[in-house]
Order: C-alpha cells, then sequence, then structure tokens
C-alpha cells in the first residue's frame, strides 16, 4: 500500500510521535506519520537499531559526476530527513557530503531536538572549516582511522575519535560499538552513497529508506554499491514499505535483522 504524507496537515500527529505515544510498536489511527515514524521509534525500546537513507533519480544516481546533490528530491522529502535526525540519536554520514553538501544535519524544518552529529572521515581529509565543526550547534564527532588521527583530540569543535582500520575503510560495527558506549545506539546514516553501502555490505543496517525523485540524470553518480553478484538468488529482497513525498516515493527497506542489545 502506497501512503500520502503532508508536511502541512500533520504537525499533531509529528508531536504525537515526540511524545513517545507510538514506542509500545501500537499505530494510533489512520495517520500516515504514525505509520511511518511510529515503527521506528518503537524500535528504541529494543537495543541498537540504524536506518540509512539516500535519495536518488529514476535512473539510481545520487549526484552529478561533480558532486552536487542539491536539490534532487523536494521539500517532503527533506522535512523527512529532518524528521529522521530528530527521533535519532546521532547522524552519521561520511566526509563526501560534508565536503559536496557542507550540511548543517540539525533539525530546522520539524520540531525535535538536534542528534549528535558523526562524521566519518577515514583517512582525515577535512579541514575543520566546514559548518558541522564551527557553528556549535549540535555536538560532534569526527571518525578517523587510528593511523590518521594523530595526537589531537578537538578538529575546530567536534571530538576526533580513532577508530581501528576494516576490510574496507571503518568497520561499521566498530563504529557502533564505539557509538553505542557513549549512549548512541539509535543511528542515522544519511549519506552519501559510499557510507550507505558499507554498512548495507556489512550487514550493519536494520532499514534502508530510498527516495526515488522523477527525474534522470544519464549520468553522475551511482546510489548504492555492492559486491558483484552473479546469481539472482544472492540478491537482497527485503521487506518493503511505501510512501508518497511531494512529487516522489520512498521505498524503505527492511532487512528483518534483530537489534542488538
Amino acid at each position: 500500500m502506497t501512503t500520502t504524507t503532508s508536511p502541512r496537515r500533520d504537525e499533531a500527529d509529528w508531536q504525537a510521535v515526540l511524545r513517545g505515544e507510538d514506542n509500545s510498536g501500537a499505530i494510533h489511527g489512520d495517520s500516515p506519520v504514525h505509520r511511518l515514524y511510529g515503527p521506528l521509534c518503537a524500535m528504541r525500546q529494543k537495543g541498537s537499531y540504524v536506518v540509512g537513507h539516500l535519495a536518488q533519480s529514476l535512473d539510481g544516481r545520487i549526484a552529478t559526476t561533480c558532486g552536487m546533490s542539491r536539490w534532487l528530491s523536494g521539500e517532503e522529502d527533506l522535512l523527512h530527513t529532518h524528521r529522521m535526525r530528530a527521533i535519532a540519536d546521532a547522524v552519521l554520514v561520511g566526509a563526501n557530503t560534508i565536503l559536496h553538501d557542507d550540511p548543517q544535519l540539525t533539525v530546522r524544518l520539524c520540531a525535535g531536538d538536534n542528534p549528535v552529529r558523526v562524521i566519518v572521515d577515514p583517512e582525515h581529509r577535512l579541514d575543520g572549516s566546514q559548518r558541522v565543526f564551527c557553528d556549535g550547534s549540535a555536538p560532534t564527532l569526527i571518525l578517523v582511522a587510528a593511523d590518521k588521527a594523530g595526537t589531537e583530540v578537538q578538529w575546530g569543535q567536534a571530538e576526533v575519535i580513532p577508530v581501528p582500520r576494516g576490510h574496507h575503510g571503518l568497520d561499521p560495527f566498530e563504529i557502533r560499538r564505539i557509538l553505542a558506549l557513549r549512549g548512541l545506539s539509535w543511528l542515522f546514516v544519511e549519506g552519501g552513497g559510499i557510507t550507505v553501502s558499507r554498512f548495507l555490505a556489512a550487514g550493519a543496517l536494520h532499514r534502508l529508506q530510498i527516495t526515488v525523485a522523477p527525474v534522470i540524470l544519464g549520468s553522475g553518480r551511482p546510489s548504492l554499491v555492492l559486491p558483484e553478484i552473479h546469481d539472482l538468488a544472492l540478491s537482497l529482497r527485503p521487506r518493503t514499505r511505501r510512501f508518497l513525498l511531494g512529487d516522489d516515493t520512498m521505498i524503505e527497506c527492511d532487512f528483518d535483522i534483530t537489534p542488538s542489545p
């Protein structure tokens, strides 16, 4: 079933979600907001939980070749990402997202508190001039490969966290473990494609939301990039829910992974 959400008529329902009325997992009434966010909020009671999100074109591109992605999806998907930030303990993005978009990663379009901002920068490429490092809007962590972290404990206003290298960058499960020790168990992995792909390939995502905008780029940066398969039996086939966000369609994939304690 496809459900339509409206940012203009659902504020009372959103406020109910923030008050925790869905934490039992029950669906209250027939509100699209409750149907979308209620099950996600319910997972707060069950341990570590990770939701990824990407916005892509009809032909599976998240940005142009030079990295431009604003604004691929529409206003209602932008509102959705702010709401996801509001219910998360932490929002996590890769270094390329910071370099190309310079996002604030705060909650500005809806009611709710800012999450902790987590930047994955294994090679310590960011120079500290980006807004997340100097605006003071929310606590910020930068995750750097242990061999690149050096001795500094701050990068701008962000705390530097050394992380051991995995086989392909920083291990998503090690990232989850380190953040959980800080009380950050409900994570929203907002981008970009490389970061979300690594979490998905590692089996470290419980859900993935893909918003498809009605546009064709014809070239550009791909959405998900996973290890090559030669048999369709090896493809991922999650349960899905669909929601209309204005002209965009969001497909939420549930990988049926038990939340970690």
